[in-house]
């Protein structure tokens, strides 16, 4: 019985060598998989393309696509923690962070000249004021749909209630506009030009010169807490992702007209082109972020729709990018 003992244990060894030959182990840093958000409209498109990419697989790293119409969702996702990391705009980081603790680390865009108040073309309307007894197609509590209410609307006098908003998808408002259920639309890319370029819309004014919308990737605190080695390598990623945005921007362009092509978008390359040129790509970790923030916190504060203003040294991990670039 006890070589009978022995005989087994070494055809158990000899089993586990074949198979720790033949399996690599898993190690003790294995990165965890990333539930990524990203919208479906030109600001989600450069996450898109690092997904699309191969350098997150070349990495190491694997991932979960969650895709919504605009950031303000993925941000919601996030602080019901169905989502890890996602991109969206400085209002809707604020409530995010208010609401879930949601942590900024990278900017990954700035995406002003993006966002616009398109009005119908028959309408001959050519300034915001003019939008007074409209019907406005806005998707309310997106960082655009923020900055049109509690800034841009304000600024050409006209009230709360001076205009009808008409609440909806940024996706779904050139339709809105083609159909003449609304007389304008705060939208984004590429769903300006396409209306422009369609003979539907007149684009009255970009956002570039109230704010010039910096686009930031946020990530749960427990995900950063529990995975920095994942958060890290992930950075690196984008790291190399924006020399693909500066050096080869035909190879990014490619990738993202077929995304938009693929859900049934008739956008001619010209008018995507014109789309892509207004968002500017270039990720990182400024250090003059936190007084762009203070503001829009103060005007989110002052609208009741956060309950105090961040503490951006919690709220803001410069660390994390500054270790991926080291």
């Amino acid at each position: 019985m006890s070589n009978g003992r022995v005989e087994l244990t070494r055809r158990q060894w000899l089993v586990a060598s074949a198979l720790a030959v033949a399996l690599p182990a898993r190690p003790a840093w294995a990165l965890e998989t990333i539930r990524q958000g990203f919208q479906t409209n030109i600001w989600g498109m450069p996450t898109y393309y690092l997904l699309k990419s191969g350098l997150l697989e070349k990495r190491g790293l694997k991932f979960e696509e969650f895709a919504v119409p605009s950031g303000n969702l993925t941000m919601q996702q996030m602080v019901a923690r169905q989502v890890d990391l996602g991109t969206y705009a400085a209002q809707s980081f604020i409530i995010g962070h208010d609401k879930g603790g949601l942590v900024v680390i990278a900017q990954i865009e700035q995406v002003g000249r993006t966002a616009q108040v398109v009005t119908r073309k028959d309408l001959n309307l050519g300034q915001v004021s003019e939008l007074k007894g409209r019907k406005v197609a806005n998707q309310t509590g997106s960082s655009v749909g923020n900055i049109f209410t509690d800034v841009i609307a304000p600024a050409a006098g006209l009230k709360k209630g001076d205009f009808q908003e008409v609440r909806m998808d940024v996706n779904n408002m050139v339709s809105a506009m083609a159909a003449k259920t609304v007389d304008a639309m705060v939208n984004v890319e590429p769903y300006n030009e396409i209306a422009v370029a369609e003979g539907i819309g007149t684009s009255i004014m970009d956002f570039s010169k109230v704010d010039k919308m910096p686009v930031f990737m946020a990530a749960t605190p427990d995900f950063v807490d529990k995975n920095p080695d994942t958060v890290v390598a992930y950075l690196k990623c984008w790291q190399e992702a924006a020399r693909d945005f500066k050096d080869n921007p035909g190879k990014v362009a490619d990738v993202i007209y077929a995304f938009f092509t693929s859900k049934g978008y008739a956008m001619s390359r010209e008018t995507f082109a014109k789309a892509l040129a207004k968002v500017e790509v270039d990720p990182g970790f400024p250090s003059d972020l936190v007084p762009g923030l203070r503001k829009d916190a103060e005007v989110l504060l002052r609208e009741k729709k956060i309950s105090a203003i961040p503490d951006w040294s919690k709220a803001l991990r410069p660390d994390l990018w500054a270790k991926a670039k080291g």
